[in-house]
């Protein structure tokens, strides 16, 4: 019935798992709490003016990011679960390839333009506000999103119009890269070498960028004379580094490498790291443990009880 068919099939997640029930439920859970995270960040930025700041700008625009990213995919994939439908029609899983890599390669531009933004407030301070002027802010985002579509576009034409000679199951729970290289009954050893120049270009490069951008962040401030202020720069850099390491070390191991050296499996696990865990982990990592946001989380929270108090 599906040979005939242009639809494509998704497997779902972790297929052979005898706890699907379970795996549906932490990643509706782990859903839940990126929402609410990025959608609070993007909130609080947006109410409070002490967060104007270039930094709370690239913030934003990282929640907005992890919002739309992992609601590229856990949605779909819920629903498969509980309606028992896996088809995916080929437009839809065209668009889904084309939306998941622009928004995953805007992340990691972001990710690179936001380890910036702390170096040149750390080691260059003085010419912080020229270096980071509103209107270098925009353009910094506005590079990082049409970066990242122009990127897909070309990456969702190439591998969608691979002809495909037997079953159009794909063993994933989204229509990703890898997966969909698999079905192809063609030679794409030459796609294979493209894909691998664009992804030095988008992550290898950007991964080496933030690791200097740091190393010089951590050697300024081992020069510093406050203690206090050592160790809390310290520990920012200690944080930030993890989701980087997490975020792209998944991402250069299913792009960096041929699609035949892992399999299935490897490829959805280290795809959960990246398509759910690091947007779930990101609002609290480098937002809600900061002092700024806090406040106004506090400050939002003690206007929303006055105003529950105050008699009608």
């Amino acid at each position: 019935m599906h040979e005939n068919s242009t639809d494509f099939i998704l497997l779902g997640l972790f297929p052979g798992s005898k706890h699907q029930y379970l795996l549906i439920l932490i990643v509706l859970v782990i859903y839940t709490i990126a929402f609410a995270g990025n959608s609070l960040l993007i909130f609080l930025i947006w109410l409070d003016s002490r967060l104007h700041t270039p930094m709370y700008f690239l913030l934003s625009q990282l929640s907005l990011i992890d919002l739309a990213y992992i609601s590229s995919t856990v949605p779909k994939t819920v629903t498969n679960y509980f309606t028992g439908k896996k088809n995916i029609s080929y437009f839809a899983c065209a668009t889904q390839l084309f939306f998941f890599l622009t928004l995953g390669i805007a992340e990691c531009v972001l990710l690179t333009l936001m380890a910036y933004d702390r170096y040149v407030a750390v080691c260059n301070p003085l010419r912080y506000t020229i270096l980071m002027s509103p209107r270098v802010c925009l353009q910094m985002a506005a590079a990082a999103w049409i970066g990242g579509a122009l990127a897909a576009l070309v990456h969702t034409i190439y591998p969608m119009h691979f002809p495909i000679c037997g079953s159009r199951e794909i063993n994933h729970y989204f229509c990703e890269m890898p997966a969909i290289l698999r079905l192809s009954c063609v030679d794409t050893s030459a796609y294979e070498k493209v894909k691998f120049v664009t992804t030095i270009v988008f992550l290898l490069v950007p991964f080496l960028l933030i690791l200097s951008s740091y190393t010089l962040i951590f050697l300024t401030v081992m020069r510093m004379n406050s203690q206090k202020g050592r160790n809390k720069a310290l520990a920012t850099c200690s944080s930030h580094l993890t989701v980087v390491s997490l975020y792209f070390g998944q991402a250069i191991f299913i792009y960096m490498t041929p699609s035949s050296s892992h399999t299935p499996e490897q490829d959805q696990i280290v795809a959960v790291l990246g398509t759910m865990v690091t947007p779930m982990l990101n609002p609290l990592i480098y937002s809600l443990r900061n002092k700024e946001v806090v406040g106004a989380l506090k400050k939002v929270i003690r206007r929303f009880c006055s105003c529950e108090m105050d008699p009608i």
